[in-house]
């Protein structure tokens, strides 16, 4: 994973300034959705990163990662914590079992429980958690939440 140090105020108040930022951090990405051909909204105007989508502020980044877990419900039938990162982090290219059990080491949710996609609270963990799996860094929940205000149309 490729690094840079942080210059200027740190993505979350909890953040250093002086931290590594990684990748994920820096496109404001924090779930690394690799690009295709999605129009998702809120993405940054330059698309610097061949593989992975940028956006123009953190929370875009979350809608889009809340949306692709609700729609691994509507479109693909996945309803339990384990299967949504089994899909996301596959494990051709992760270590998936690592992946579901620090998801649900910080969610407190089981692998293979079904998780309600229209749960603000539990929905916010399991992102946050992704997130922090994802950088290395704990999420900023304030970027969560307001994620998930965008995703259900709730945005102020």
């Amino acid at each position: 994973m490729a690094t840079i140090i942080a210059i200027g105020p740190p993505i979350c108040p909890t953040m250093s300034r002086t931290m590594k930022i990684s990748r994920g951090l820096r496109n404001k990405n924090p779930l690394n959705i690799r690009r295709n051909s999605t129009k998702w909204k809120g993405l940054a105007k330059v698309q610097a990163d061949k593989e992975f989508f940028s956006f123009e502020e953190m929370c875009w980044g979350y809608r889009a990662a809340f949306v692709t877990l609700r729609n691994y419900l509507r479109r693909h039938g996945i309803k339990t914590l384990g299967g949504w990162v089994a899909r996301w982090a596959p494990p051709v290219e992760n270590d998936t079992a690592a992946y579901i059990a620090f998801v649900v080491g910080k969610t407190g949710i089981a692998a293979e429980a079904e998780v309600d996609v229209n749960d603000k609270e539990a929905m916010c963990s399991v992102v946050a958690a992704m997130s922090w799996f994802e950088n290395g860094v704990k999420a900023c929940r304030s970027d969560v939440e307001r994620g998930w205000a965008l995703a259900w149309c709730k945005a102020k």
